[in-house]
C-alpha cells in the first residue's frame, strides 16, 4: 500500500497567530517572521503526529492510495477518515495503461472509523498482473481550521507547544506524546476489530 497526500495543508489555513497567542509570544519583534516560520513548522509536525496516531486527516485535502490488489473485491477499506469524496478509481496495468472505473461501479460508504468503497452491481474488476489500483480521495473534517473538532485543535496546540519548548533539548523522551494530548485524542483513535480495518 502507498498513501500520500497530493498537497500539504495550505499555509493560510494554519492557525499560526492563534498558536503564537497560545505560546504567549509577543508581536512586533524584529524576528517576527522567524517566529512565524517556527510556529508553522511545529504546527505541521504536531498535526502529522496526531493524524498518524488517530488515523484521521484534520484539515481536508487530497490523498492518493495505491494498492497492488483489492482487499476484497466487493469492498475496499480506506486508510484515513473522514473521507468526504472519492475523485477517481483507476486500474493501472504493468505497462502503465490506465482504465478508469466508472463512478457507477462503486459508492463511498462514509464512516468515522472505517470509510470504504463498496462495489455496485458486481465485484470490482481484477487488478491486472503487475498492476495497481489507484484511488484519489478527499479526507479531512473540512477545509478550514475551525472545521477541526475543538479537542483535536487543542491537542495540536499542546503537542506543538511541547515541540517548541523542547526545541533546544533533543533527547530520548522528545518523541513521547504528553498525557494531556493522549487524553484529548483517545476518543478519535481508530478501533480495528479482527483486522477488518486494514486497507
Amino acid at each position: 500500500m502507498m498513501l500520500s497526500e497530493q498537497a500539504p495543508v495550505p499555509q493560510a489555513v494554519l492557525p499560526v497567530v492563534q498558536f503564537k497567542d497560545h505560546l504567549r509570544l509577543g508581536s512586533g519583534f524584529a524576528d517576527d517572521g522567524q517566529q512565524d516560520a517556527l510556529a508553522e513548522s511545529y504546527l505541521r509536525a504536531a498535526m502529522a503526529a496526531i493524524e498518524g496516531r488517530i488515523g484521521k486527516a484534520l484539515v481536508q485535502r487530497t490523498f492518493y492510495l495505491g494498492l497492488p490488489r483489492w482487499r476484497d473485491r466487493d469492498e475496499q477499506a480506506l486508510p484515513l477518515a473522514p473521507v468526504q469524496a472519492v475523485a477517481s478509481v483507476t486500474l493501472v496495468d504493468g505497462t502503465g495503461a490506465e482504465t478508469v472505473l466508472e463512478a457507477t461501479r462503486w459508492r463511498l460508504v462514509k464512516d468515522m472509523q472505517r470509510p470504504r468503497l463498496r462495489a455496485v452491481g458486481r465485484l470490482f474488476p481484477e487488478v491486472p498482473e503487475d498492476g495497481t489500483v489507484e484511488i484519489v480521495f478527499d479526507a479531512g473534517f473540512g477545509p478550514g481550521w475551525s472545521d477541526v473538532p475543538a479537542d483535536l485543535r487543542q491537542a495540536v496546540f499542546l503537542l506543538a507547544a511541547q515541540y517548541y519548548e523542547l526545541r533546544h533539548e533533543p533527547g530520548p523522551g522528545e518523541g513521547a506524546m504528553p498525557f494531556g494530548v493522549m487524553a484529548l485524542i483517545e476518543r478519535w483513535r481508530t478501533v480495528r476489530v479482527l483486522g477488518g480495518g486494514a486497507a
